[in-house]
């Protein structure tokens, strides 16, 4: 009955007119997922069952990618994994969270970051709001690396509710891809990774031209705009080689990630729901 839910309202969900992210090859006609802003609360209620799992995709809106990548990029990043993860994946996806916790960049104007603990409130938050009405089964498709520790904590909070938080290790993800074939000496932000994972899936969102090479040596913690300072210095806001990015290193990276993402849906969806 559950699926058969899920087919009707997949379906009615399609034929909604919302923006697409853009996709490096044609998706299959029919998605699995369904998407949660699509519904009135009638279909919510139908699919937001003890069984359903429901995904936040995490990008954020406003933090920083040197002089060639936008304040957005990691929303770009976010929304087409939410797109791929809503066509393959038997999920409700939740709209996407674009704040969270980004210390690490606030020297650069247009960043934004909350505190650790609101980042954390606001996961657990909006996990609670949709677990009163049966799922208890929740993934983050998570884009950043300091947005980490917050989601720990996040998903230590809700446990004591009964309720199963996981997401995406970025790091973990992609380490064993990135060390096979990564050029730059060093990097981890706006840099040949990231930057190529961009000319995979939104080229017009990447200028090339001012692509830099910035790869100080790692210094404390964050990035700094002058030498000298706590963190390391960054003045273009790069730390990597960003000019050695290229669309088919993207491909690579992004179909790694997203096999990482469906693989984490897979563990959680095998994870009993609490009996509370």
């Amino acid at each position: 009955m559950i699926g058969r839910v899920f087919t009707l309202l997949s379906l009615l969900a399609c034929a909604c007119p919302r923006d697409a992210a853009v996709h490096r090859e044609p998706e299959p006609t029919a998605q699995r997922g369904i998407l949660l802003a699509d519904l009135t609360w009638q279909q919510a209620e139908a699919v937001l069952t003890r069984e359903t799992i429901v995904v936040f995709a995490l990008g954020a809106a406003a933090k920083e990618h040197g002089p060639h990548l936008r304040l957005d990029n990691d929303r770009t990043l976010a929304a087409y994994f939410e797109a791929q993860l809503l066509q393959r994946a038997e999920v409700v996806v939740a709209p996407m969270l674009t704040y969270h916790h980004y210390p690490a960049f606030v020297q650069y104007p247009g960043s934004i970051s909350l505190r650790p603990e609101t980042a954390r409130d606001l996961v657990v938050d909006a996990c609670r709001s949709l677990a009163r009405f049966g799922p208890h089964r929740f993934y983050v498709a998570n884009t950043g690396i300091s947005t980490l520790g917050p989601l720990r904590d996040a998903a230590a909070v809700l446990a004591a509710d009964g309720i199963t938080l996981h997401f995406t290790d970025l790091q973990a993800a992609l380490a064993p891809t990135e060390a096979a074939i990564a050029e730059q000496p060093r990097g981890s932000h706006a840099d040949e990774m990231e930057t190529s994972m961009i000319l995979a899936i939104a080229p017009g969102r990447v200028d090339m031209a001012k692509a830099v090479r910035d790869v100080e040596p790692k210094h404390g913690r964050g990035f700094d705009r002058e030498p000298g300072g706590a963190g390391t210095w960054s003045r273009s806001g790069v730390w990597g080689d960003a000019t050695l990015a290229d669309v088919d290193k993207g491909r690579v990276l992004v179909d790694a990630l997203l096999a990482a993402m469906l693989a984490d849906l897979e563990r959680l969806r095998s994870l009993p729901t609490d009996p509370r």
